[in-house]
């Protein structure tokens, strides 16, 4: 009789005990009565290419790949897609059964669902963007609202060379707006994301004018702890939609989890309750 080895997978990153991954990962096994297990791993940079390339050897079809290795481990991956190149980042790797190491970024596509989840009526091509950050989140924010077909993105960041960096990047549809001006950049935004940490718990608060919404605007935020950050409070009372940052987690992770266990599974109320455990 002949034994199948059960599929393992996992998040790298350093820390990593945080990690709501694990935790959503297990959920969608036990829903679909599969056999699998994911794991938490902490992983110092200097072990990081050791580590992976073992992996596969050790039963593991894929990995999450989060702070602060997702630039170093395109350089470990034998293919790296073009949406990952882009953003110049990789979230997701998967084992492949000829030995190479395939890296992808979901963090785009998790953006995007989530917005379309949680705003259904919303509709890219309303108006400008405003994104406050620039860094990897942005990054890809910014890869998938020009993908979509946002006409314009408005970007502030606290060091300005970052944003100009980006748009040196992604080109004339972003246009930089200095920091100390990124609450005048909300009053013709129809979408606004904020990607930087500011407003997260043990992070100091955001402090942009958030005067300039407009009603009926979309409004994100990727921290998700806490989940009703200052900005989607204000945004609320203003009369914005808003849409928690929670969602992009578990987006991002399906096309992950299709591929490592061969089932689609789905973003819903119980998805959200077993991160949140």
């Amino acid at each position: 009789m002949t034994q199948t080895r059960i599929p393992l997978a996992g998040v790298i990153g350093t820390p990593i005990a945080h990690s709501k991954s694990p935790q959503l990962h297990r959920h969608w096994l036990k829903t679909h009565g599969l056999p699998g297990f994911y794991i938490p791993m902490e992983v110092a940079p200097e072990n990081l290419a050791q580590v992976i390339q073992t992996l596969p050897k050790a039963g593991f079809v894929g990995a999450n790949i989060t702070v602060p290795h997702k630039e170093k481990v395109m350089e470990i991956a034998d293919l790296v897609t073009d949406r990952a190149t882009l953003i110049g980042a990789a979230n997701t790797l998967i084992f492949r059964k000829d030995g190479k190491i395939h890296a992808d970024n979901t963090d785009g596509y998790g953006f995007i669902e989530n917005l379309r989840q949680g705003a259904p009526d919303w509709r890219p091509q309303a108006g400008p963007a405003a994104v406050l950050g620039a860094g990897g989140a942005a990054r890809a924010v910014i890869a998938s609202l020009l993908d979509v077909g946002v006409p314009e993105i408005l970007i502030a960041n606290r060091t300005r060379i970052r944003a100009e960096a980006l748009q040196a990047d992604f080109g004339k549809r972003l246009q930089v707006v200095d920091w100390v001006q990124a609450g005048n950049m909300l009053e013709d935004a129809a979408t606004v994301v904020n990607t930087t940490s500011l407003g997260m718990i043990g992070k100091p608060e955001m402090r942009v004018p958030l005067d300039g919404l407009q009603k009926g605007a979309v409004v994100t935020d990727l921290v998700y702890a806490p989940l009703q950050t200052r900005l989607l409070k204000t945004a609320e009372e203003m009369g914005c939609i808003t849409v928690d940052g929670l969602g992009m987690l578990l987006h991002q992770a399906v096309p992950a989890f299709e591929r490592w266990f061969g089932v689609r599974p789905e973003v819903d109320a119980a998805a959200r309750a077993a991160a949140l455990r």
